[in-house]
């Protein structure tokens, strides 16, 4: 199975006030979409939590004040959002590059303004959750998850695989259960190897996504096992029969016509259509991170392109 993608917008806008967007989760409230991310300068690595609204996923977007929540930390960004009963629920990391760090949950009615609830997860010293980011809800088969990256402790390079944690109670209220690792860096065979002497960066921005014919999508990032850095980053895709593994990647899914690379990403399926949010960087913006928005199809891989 393949996807191609006959068409695709970048840049969806330039963004105001802010060097660089990333991590795009859009969400439909039943009236109008929204966009959470982090919105901020990868300079310094300094982040708010970005919000626009649209009619449509293709623009035009207007951007609304960051969200501010009261949660500590270095890295409070790439918000996973999910609209459910006309509750919004985020799950937010609150560390990026560094170990430890927490998975925080706020709900919403309208998507402005934000209660902070009890945290979802916390990372474990010394274990290969020793630091913990990039979470997203999903559903499968009628249960409530949260799939992430957590890596384990490091000199040099973190270097994270993909987790999951299931709700005990099937609520997006928790409590949660941790499932383990379901994506190692050894099951993705265009990224690259743990022991490279260039080793770049470990696999992230994982989504889970159930498609009609009842496969498990993973949705994340991987980085190239060779090239020039800040050129490796991709998204793939990865299916598998159960929501725990064993997943197959079916490789990077977005071609770069240019210098530069994609990555974190959001997935929807709707009416046999997948539709792609991504982020991308590259040199006609100047190589700062904008969203993209890219639609397709699945195919069969003896199927013509």
């Amino acid at each position: 199975m393949k996807v191609v993608f006959q068409k695709n917008i970048f840049p969806l806008f330039h963004p105001q006030g802010m060097d660089d967007v990333k991590d795009p989760c859009p969400v439909f409230d039943g009236v109008r979409w929204h966009m959470f991310g982090s919105g901020g300068t990868v300079t310094t690595e300094t982040w708010k939590i970005f919000h626009a609204v649209a009619e449509t996923l293709e623009g035009p977007w207007a951007e609304q004040a960051s969200i501010e929540l009261p949660i500590s930390g270095s890295g409070v960004a790439a918000p996973g959002v999910i609209h459910v009963d006309g509750v919004f629920h985020m799950f937010i990391q609150t560390e990026f590059m560094k170990p430890h760090g927490r998975i925080e949950h706020a709900v919403s009615n309208d998507g402005f303004s934000w209660v902070v609830l009890n945290p979802v997860l916390t990372a474990l010293s010394g274990t290969d959750e020793h630091g913990i980011y990039d979470p997203h809800p999903a559903e499968i088969a009628g249960q409530k998850y949260i799939v992430y990256s957590a890596m384990p402790q490091f000199d040099r390079v973190p270097q994270p695989d993909i987790f999951l944690a299931k709700s005990l109670s099937n609520s997006w209220f928790g409590p949660w259960e941790r499932v383990g690792k379901i994506l190692d860096h050894n099951d993705v065979p265009h990224h690259n190897r743990r022991d490279d002497p260039d080793y770049e960066w470990g696999i992230e921005g994982a989504q889970l996504v159930e498609l009609p014919t009842g496969k498990i999508l993973l949705n994340a990032t991987c980085f190239l096992p060779s090239g020039l850095r800040g050129n490796r980053q991709r998204v793939f895709f990865a299916l598998a029969d159960k929501v725990e593994g064993p997943y197959v990647s079916v490789g990077p899914v977005l071609d770069q016509n240019q210098a530069g690379e994609n990555g974190h990403s959001t997935v929807l399926v709707h009416d046999g259509e997948i539709v792609l949010i991504y982020q991308s960087r590259i040199e006609s913006t100047n190589h700062r991170w904008r969203y993209g928005v890219a639609r397709g199809a699945f195919q069969q891989k003896n199927e013509a392109a």
